[in-house]
């Protein structure tokens, strides 16, 4: 089948790319200065104007945005547009403190409609598919990104959204897509409904997934890929920078989210100083927004880690998978422990499922985590088998992660499981 054509920019010169992505910004720097007063108040606090930006390394010298900034000025305090004129305005589901608050122009949706198209196509959609949208629909970002993109390449949207889990499956059986758009923690938990009704997950007729909104590993892709006989690839996004689509994996190679540089500028810097990092080295992602006119958004600390590699199947740069958050970060007892790294370990024994869950509980002066993870279907937890994984599973944690911690083992279904964003951390220390 005929593949759809790749748009110019995507294998244009480094240097056409940079001059394109200088002009952008000055140009962003410009509309945000004059038409926000929020960023007029950074700026001139920083002492900088959109004219000192004569390099795209110039882009240091401006403040960063970070997510308190958005929640300060909710909810409308730093868009650069009057309200009247988005056409639409979304929101984080604002789990810690106000939510923040996102618009978009109609030229806003126009691009977010052409970079989520080109993410898809990335991910091999072919001229024809049918595209099975379970990411969340409504003020989250992920269901109507998903969802405009695929339209706007030529696709058939299912508008399923998440949840309703057995029937997910029925439709997916009855219209057979060929693409699933959703959170790979998700996506496990439909493999789990077709087993429970009896069907191969891997005889359906997806052939691709395109899968965000939560850190995965790569462990966790061959697992899904096995599991459903799929091509898995990873898209990247957030809602205060634009939503899905800032970035994506190519199909080709699968080797971390090509990030479109025409339409988001990103850097990496130092968690704690803040200072910039050179290309390949690990640090926080900031990004900023290129083409964006209701909320221009200037080196918005995304709290992401990862770091930035040379293009491979396009020429902009990519970005390493997201190994966890700087926020998401547990620290026990001094050692740093992300969800993914301890992920990694439970994928390794096939007595246990990945759902699992980080508990953390306080033993007097001391931090405490519990690892609570289900077994595979048909292995009780109270079995010799899942009790020689916990215990492989306790030691590992404690040789590769540097931390100890107990593992509780749970049946099928004794971990919560979530149609969006899987709660990977269940912090039950008390506030002091």
């Amino acid at each position: 089948m005929t593949a759809f054509p790749l748009e110019p920019i995507e294998t244009a010169s480094l240097d056409e790319l940079r001059a394109l992505q200088l002009a952008r910004l000055q140009a962003t720097l410009q509309h945000a200065y004059a038409n926000s007063p929020a960023y007029r108040v950074k700026f001139n606090a920083a002492g900088v104007r959109p004219e000192d930006c004569r390099t795209l390394a110039d882009l240091a010298k401006f403040p960063f945005t970070s997510k308190a900034d958005l929640r300060d000025a909710y909810p409308f305090g730093m868009f650069a547009v009057p309200r009247q004129q988005c056409a639409r305005i979304h929101a984080s589901s604002g789990t810690t403190g106000k939510a923040t608050v996102v618009g978009y122009t109609k030229n806003d949706i126009e691009t977010w409609s052409q970079v989520m198209a080109r993410s898809i196509r990335a991910s091999g959609a072919r001229p024809g598919d049918m595209v099975h949208v379970s990411y969340g629909y409504g003020l989250f970002t992920g269901g109507l990104g998903a969802h405009y993109g695929a339209e706007k390449l030529g696709l058939t949207v299912v508008p399923f959204g998440g949840g309703q889990t057995e029937r997910q499956v029925q439709l997916i059986n009855d219209f057979r897509p060929d693409i699933i758009m959703v959170t790979p923690s998700y996506m496990l938990a439909i493999a789990d409904e077709f087993e429970r009704q009896g069907l191969d997950p891997s005889r359906c007729s997806l052939r691709l997934g395109i899968f965000g909104a939560e850190p995965w590993t790569n462990d966790m892709r061959m697992a899904i890929e096995q599991r459903l006989g799929i091509d898995a690839v990873d898209i990247y996004g957030l809602s205060e920078v634009m939503g899905p689509g800032v970035a994506n994996e190519c199909v080709e190679t699968k080797d971390g989210p090509t990030i479109w540089e025409d339409h988001f500028y990103p850097e990496i810097i130092d968690p704690d100083s803040g200072g910039p990092v050179a290309d390949g080295e690990f640090g926080e992602l900031v990004f900023t927004s290129l083409t964006k006119e209701a909320l221009p958004i200037i080196r918005y600390r995304t709290r992401d880690l990862t770091r930035l590699l040379p293009g491979t199947a396009r020429t902009m740069r990519r970005m390493e998978k997201i190994t966890g958050r700087s926020d998401d970060m547990m620290i026990v007892r001094g050692v740093n422990v992300f969800p993914t790294q301890i992920e990694e370990l439970i994928l390794r024994r096939g007595e246990l499922a990945p759902h699992y869950q980080c508990i953390l509980t306080r033993d007097g002066p001391l931090d405490c985590l519990t690892v609570a993870v289900e077994t595979r279907p048909g292995t009780a937890p109270d079995s010799q088998e899942a009790q020689r994984a916990a215990q492989l599973l306790q030691h590992e944690i404690k040789s590769f992660i540097g931390t100890t911690a107990r593992v509780e083992l749970r049946a099928e279904g004794g971990v919560e499981r979530s149609a969006g964003k899987a709660r990977r951390v269940l912090d039950q220390r008390p506030r002091t």
